[in-house]
């Protein structure tokens, strides 16, 4: 939700963002420089084309990690790697979204939001492509970053992408986005095994992903080609009269801890809860389906929680009830990990909806679209760094221990301070006020 750059080209007259469209121009031939002329209409099926583009790039911002997921047993024994050094790769999209993140507005001024999309899609092809036969843990680690700093810009700049494009219908388009990002995410998680028996081994199992980022990349390629200029609703042109200090804001503060800790407890999940499950006597197959059915509760969820929240004046009780589902779901991996093994997964799954609530929120604590900016890139960035240690620490934490009950201890624990930002974070707040 990073769209600072909007405000800032609109400012400086600059050319316009390939990725929204905006007042039409007329190009001097000598510096390609704009000047303001009467503005035109999009054609509606390039519309569509957006439309499609979205969703296939949401669809291809979790397989990369997924898909790895699964087959974590695998690649640790084919690349020789240590309980340590695989909880660090579980580290790595956090670190990468964390700074690539930062990054993500900048390229877009320079180059434009639907070009920095349609590279980072590009990206995520070659870094899938590449990674499992890179010949050791070095490449598989560098390439896995490639494919995640695509993932890293596309998530700052997706939604940029659909308050632009589709000003009046945020909401609707939100919960698509997130049904697609969540069923790209289940969908990875349930095939992957199957996958790599029909293809023989992981590392195509793990490279076949790269076909659905090259589709992402064409929609977007038809719409940087197309360049639509129309102009965009009153909303998304305002500018901040003045200076919002993040940093001063109490509520930024706490949608930043609440955004790192959700974080945290996500990409735990997504990296480690089949070998949880594979460990308690559950077979390889049936815990990616374990690992689907948890990131498929996020395909319905997400498209009713945003819904939800904005009709709620104080989202803290749905942050407080999230967080609870986890708490039960760890008490369960705990206890009875493979007898109980449909319900922690569906608990696990309602709880990682903490995710589009974050989002939302986001959202609604800021008046302005440069403030909604602001707190984006804030929460976002802050957040992703706060969830580095916690895969690694499990990680540590597992191979040390020799089992799951200090891990998952651990995992439980952090719901506590999880619910209590989300509460704070959930009042009903603007960040202008505070700064």
């Amino acid at each position: 939700m990073a769209e600072d750059d909007l405000a800032t080209l609109r400012a400086a007259n600059r050319p316009a963002p390939d990725g929204a469209p905006i007042p039409a121009t007329d190009r001097t031939a000598d510096n390609d420089r704009p000047t303001p002329t009467t503005p035109t209409t999009a054609p509606r099926w390039l519309n569509g084309v957006v439309l499609a583009g979205l969703v296939l790039a949401a669809l291809n911002l979790r397989p990369a990690i997924t898909s790895l997921g699964a087959l974590m047993e695998e690649v640790r024994a084919g690349l020789g790697m240590s309980g340590t050094v695989a909880g660090l790769l579980t580290s790595v999209p956090a670190l990468c979204f964390a700074a690539f993140g930062i990054a993500a507005p900048r390229l877009a001024r320079r180059r434009g939001p639907g070009t920095v999309v349609c590279a980072g899609m590009a990206a995520i092809a070659v870094g899938v492509a590449v990674r499992p036969f890179t010949g050791g843990t070095a490449g598989f680690v560098t390439a896995s970053a490639l494919a995640l700093a695509g993932i890293a810009v596309s998530n700052v700049l997706l939604p940029v992408i659909i308050k632009n494009w589709f000003p009046d219908r945020v909401g609707p388009m939100t919960g698509i986005y997130s049904m697609a990002l969540a069923l790209g995410t289940s969908l990875a998680a349930a095939t992957t095994v199957p996958l790599t028996s029909a293809l023989g081994g992981w590392r195509p199992g793990l490279a076949v992903w790269a076909a659905l980022a090259v589709a992402a990349v064409l929609p977007w390629a038809l719409v940087l080609r197309r360049r639509a200029t129309t102009p965009v609703p009153g909303a998304a042109h305002r500018t901040e009269d003045r200076p919002i200090r993040i940093a001063a804001s109490p509520t930024a503060w706490s949608l930043a801890v609440f955004f790192g800790l959700q974080a945290t407890a996500a990409y735990i999940t997504m990296g480690w809860m089949p070998q949880i499950f594979r460990d308690a006597g559950v077979s390889a197959g049936t815990a990616g389906v374990l690992l689907a059915v948890t990131m498929a509760l996020g395909v319905p969820l997400s498209f009713v929680l945003p819904r939800l929240a904005t009709r709620m004046r104080h989202q803290g009780p749905l942050a407080a009830g999230l967080g609870l589902c986890g708490l039960a779901g760890y008490t369960g991996l705990w206890l009875a990990p493979a007898s109980g093994a449909w319900l922690w997964a569906l608990l696990m799954g309602v709880s990682n909806c903490a995710f589009p609530l974050a989002l939302t929120m986001i959202g609604m604590r800021a008046t302005s679209a440069a403030g909604v900016v602001k707190l984006s890139a804030f929460a976002q960035s802050v957040g992703y760094l706060i969830s580095l240690p916690g895969p690694l620490l499990v990680g540590a934490l597992y191979q040390h221990s020799g089992g799951w009950g200090i891990p998952i201890a651990l995992m439980a624990g952090l719901m506590v301070p999880q619910i209590a930002v989300g509460v704070l974070a959930g009042r009903d707040r603007r960040i202008e006020d505070e700064t």
